[in-house]
């Protein structure tokens, strides 16, 4: 928590002022416009996204035309019929062939390992090494994720990357390429399609145009998609065990389909099943499930808090096998510079969130009234009214125990007995150091404030258990709801 400095009522001493940061020289002049160019690697290549405006997204929203909504009239035109072929007919064609063609157990094992080959491809490859740059890897190593990212059939790396940087910047708005507001089918497929409503917003690349690889698989994706969909499952199953035909049907179709929607349930499963236990601003959540059915993609709540770490899980026991992979790659010396987030900072937002639940349950209990909220009454005018309804002091508070003399588990006799007294020593020790729970309760039961408040030595007595660890937001800190002595012993948590 910071403080706003008090305004000068003079002129600050000038040799304290820090000078101002000054643009690079040149031979031209000793002053110019900084411009985005200055802090880029190559100053003649701007990237796409340096000079956006800071309100990009309301004022795109507002000023770009969306394609007006899809109906059953308008339906036909408004397909991505490429899409539709693709994702319409792979699962058919593969189901029919099932039909036909029996499952051999060689061609069954080898279609599970092509699906995590190819899958890696998306995952290890497309995802956490070009779209988020979560580490580095050898030229080899990524030549073969190209490869088997291309036999996922999922477009090209620079185009696949593109719209998945511009869900990260843009998650949940309506420049999300695959918003997960939308619905659960229009995040998992609906987006692919149907032509999308509006332009994804704007995501630079240009590192990836830089890349030989990416420009490479970009530039002979159709032919990979032919030679690492269908044609390399087909021959491996046909050259190693002779089985030509279910080769193509499992371990290429089929394979494929469970590919698709595998990778596909990152953008709309992982956005609706599950807790968000780092934040939950968006819609990411962390789920088991999903995990297991993306390739260790599913704890997606912490992955949209640090999108730049290289793991989805940070528990050892969370299924990640996409994590490990890229672990045992830089064993092996293919991979290197894995990005991890501090584990302080991840630890916050674990905090910040089981603070906010805390929080929410503390709204819905009834908490005691503290100095600020009750009459301050005499020693005398204690005694007093205690001779009218049953009033007993502890540590500095008046507690009416009417409702409580029946109920007590040591006797009606030891509430009566202390009755217009003051009972702090006996209920602190002396008789019976009571509970934390008898300590909350009696709490509850304050209706005054003794004159001159609790002896010496006992002032933190008079804050409950409870409420030592209430947990108080930024606005309340300042205000009266809370007595000073527990915020001054530091014992308020900030929520």
């Amino acid at each position: 928590m910071s403080s706003v400095p008090p305004a000068c009522s003079s002129p600050p001493d000038m040799a304290t002022i820090t000078p101002p940061i000054t643009p690079k020289q040149n031979t031209d002049a000793t002053l110019r416009n900084v411009t985005p160019k200055d802090f880029v690697e190559n100053p003649d290549h701007i990237p796409a996204d340096a000079n956006i405006p800071d309100n990009y997204v309301s004022y795109t929203l507002k000023h770009q035309k969306a394609l007006p909504p899809v109906t059953w009239d308008n339906l036909a035109n408004e397909l991505n019929w490429l899409h539709v072929a693709i994702l319409g007919m792979t699962p058919v064609v593969g189901l029919v062939g099932a039909y036909y063609t029996r499952l051999r157990w060689e061609t069954a094992v080898w279609s599970v390992v092509y699906y995590y080959m190819t899958g890696l491809g998306i995952t290890a490859g497309y995802h956490r090494l070009w779209a988020h740059r979560s580490y580095n890897a050898s030229k080899p190593m990524q030549y073969l994720l190209a490869l088997f990212g291309a036999g996922a059939v999922e477009g090209s790396i620079r185009w696949w990357a593109r719209g998945h940087r511009a869900h990260h910047r843009y998650t949940d708005t309506d420049l999300d390429p695959y918003n997960a507001h939308k619905g659960l089918w229009w995040s998992h497929i609906g987006w692919m399609v149907l032509k999308p409503r509006r332009k994804p917003g704007v995501a630079d690349v240009s590192d990836l145009s830089k890349n030989e690889i990416v420009r490479w698989q970009h530039r002979h994706y159709l032919q990979l998609v032919f030679i690492m969909g269908v044609l390399f499952p087909t021959v491996v199953a046909g050259l190693g065990w002779g089985d030509w035909k279910g080769g193509y049907v499992y371990a290429g179709l089929l394979r494929l389909v469970f590919v698709h929607h595998s990778t596909f349930c990152v953008n709309s499963l992982a956005h609706w099943l599950g807790e968000a236990p780092f934040d939950d601003k968006h819609t990411p959540r962390d789920h088991l499930i999903t995990a297991l059915v993306t390739i260790g993609e599913g704890y997606h709540n912490f992955h949209h808090q640090f999108p730049m770490d290289y793991r989805n899980a940070i528990k050892w026991y969370q299924y990640d096998p996409t994590k490990w992979f890229i672990w045992a790659c830089q064993q092996v010396g293919l991979a290197s510079h894995l990005k991890t987030f501090p584990d302080n900072e991840v630890r916050k937002g674990q905090l910040t969130m089981q603070l906010k639940r805390l929080r929410a349950t503390q709204e819905t209990l009834s908490w005691p009234s503290d100095n600020s909220h009750l009459p301050v009454i005499s020693w005398e005018s204690y005694q007093t009214q205690a001779k009218d309804r049953p009033l007993i002091c502890v540590a500095g508070f008046i507690h009416d125990v009417s409702d409580f003399l029946e109920e007590h588990p040591g006797g009606r006799h030891l509430l009566t007995k202390n009755i217009g007294r003051d009972a702090t020593t006996a209920f602190f020790g002396g008789v019976y150091d009571h509970s934390n729970a008898a300590h909350n309760l009696l709490a509850m039961k304050r209706v005054g404030v003794l004159h001159g408040g609790a002896p010496h030595g006992l002032e933190d007595k008079t804050i409950p258990p409870s409420q030592r660890l209430r947990i108080a937001s930024y606005s309340e800190l300042s205000a009266s709801g809370y007595s000073s002595a527990a915020l001054s012993d530091g014992e308020g948590l900030l929520g």
